[in-house]
């Protein structure tokens, strides 16, 4: 996949949208009774990366300040969903050990390695931090995962939504239209080309979460450091 045609693929969908006041909005992010739970393998951007991105949404925030942005705490990178949020998931249905066991054989061997955030893109109902690879290792690390769970009996839901090949972080979810669309639209695009930063992933989280990644609902199962193989 060309990563950089299919961000600007999806700018363009949801922008012409933006422009007719057409945003999908979230009814679910303030509701207590949403009860949609799953598990997830993620990567956290380190604070420097993170402290750029709070800079934009704090200007974005300022113009439109009832859509949710996401906190700092919060802001990740889905390596891969091993059981996608549904309502009714509860951890003790699952024995996580046995997942940390399978997570720990698929990235045996797997580097660290690098990604950049530079530009943000948008789907109809979210802002997007665009992430660019050096080279295949975030592929090859999630095939190498594909493959374990597939061969495991254990619950999961990978691929069962879409497949996922992208490397974005999600970072705004609409709430309501915002009250001056193309204006705020004008403050989004000048980030569409703005260089976030460029890190090394070197630790692996799998967390038990909430839809949104909320700190409040999540728990740490495991982390993995890549490279030496020691969750801990």
């Amino acid at each position: 996949m060309n990563l950089q045609q299919h961000y600007d693929q999806m700018w363009m969908q949801a922008s012409s949208l933006f422009e007719s006041g057409n945003f999908e909005c979230d009814a679910f992010l303030h509701t207590p009774t949403d009860r949609r739970r799953g598990i997830t393998l993620l990567a956290r951007p380190p604070l420097a990366v993170a402290t750029r991105i709070q800079q934009m949404l704090d200007e974005l925030q300022s113009s439109e300040p009832r859509q949710y942005y996401y906190p700092t705490s919060d802001i990740h990178l889905t390596i891969l969903s091993i059981i996608s949020c549904y309502e009714g998931f509860m951890l003790d249905l699952i024995s996580p050990q046995a997942y940390i066991e399978i997570i720990t054989e698929a990235l045996r061997n797997h580097p660290p390695f690098g990604i950049n955030f530079e530009g943000i893109t948008a789907s109809p109902s979210c802002l997007m931090i665009q992430g660019f690879l050096n080279g295949n290792q975030l592929n090859q690390l999630r095939d190498d995962l594909r493959v374990c769970f597939k061969k495991s009996d254990l619950q999961h839901s990978i691929d069962k939504r879409y497949s996922l090949q992208t490397a974005h972080s999600t970072v705004v979810r609409f709430q309501i239209p915002p009250q001056q669309p193309l204006d705020w639209l004008e403050k989004i695009k000048k980030y569409r080309s703005y260089d976030f930063g460029t890190f090394e992933i070197n630790e692996l989280e799998l967390v038990y979460n909430d839809w949104y990644q909320k700190a409040e609902h999540t728990v740490s199962l495991a982390k993995f450091s890549l490279g030496q193989m020691q969750n801990f």
